[in-house]
């Protein structure tokens, strides 16, 4: 049996600082759209994936894929925002057996309305308070913390 390696003190107050930052980020990010618009904030993620797929649809696995969502989560959610009018399910002319997830009218209006006011309270909770060095700093961090995921989830 090996020892843990446990963080040392530097460590462990960036890693519970970061972590008690993403929850309130998420949670004030969540507020506002909810406030603003009635999306919730995994309303919105889906939405964002629909609107940058050609033709606004993706298939069930890519959006999930793009997510990283559990099956059952994304599957649960999309049966509500379709009984919200934001997606639609339709069936795939070259494959009887696949679907696709498309955006509605309704769920690109939604969009629409709300991007302006999350866009701006996400720059006025984040990056409004940052440097262009911190914002790059920021971009090479996650680009790394990202390909050593990507990296694990291929073992």
């Amino acid at each position: 049996m090996t020892t843990p390696r446990w963080l040392d003190d530097d460590q462990q107050r960036a890693w519970r600082a970061y972590l008690r930052m993403q929850g309130r980020l998420s949670a004030a990010l969540n507020r506002q759209l909810q406030t603003a618009s009635g999306l919730s904030l995994a309303d919105y993620d889906v939405l964002v994936h629909l609107t940058d797929a050609p033709e606004g649809r993706l298939r069930p696995y890519e959006l999930q894929r793009a997510l990283d969502w559990e099956q059952s989560r994304l599957s649960h959610h999309l049966s509500r925002m379709q009984r919200r009018g934001l997606v639609e399910r339709q069936e795939c002319a070259d494959d009887g057996r696949g679907a696709f997830v498309s955006l509605t009218a309704t769920g690109r209006e939604a969009i629409t309305a709300a991007a302006p006011g999350h866009v701006e309270t996400v720059r006025s909770l984040f990056f409004d308070i940052l440097d262009p060095g911190q914002v790059d700093a920021l971009r090479r961090l996650s680009t790394q913390v990202l390909a050593r995921l990507d990296a694990a989830d291929g073992e």
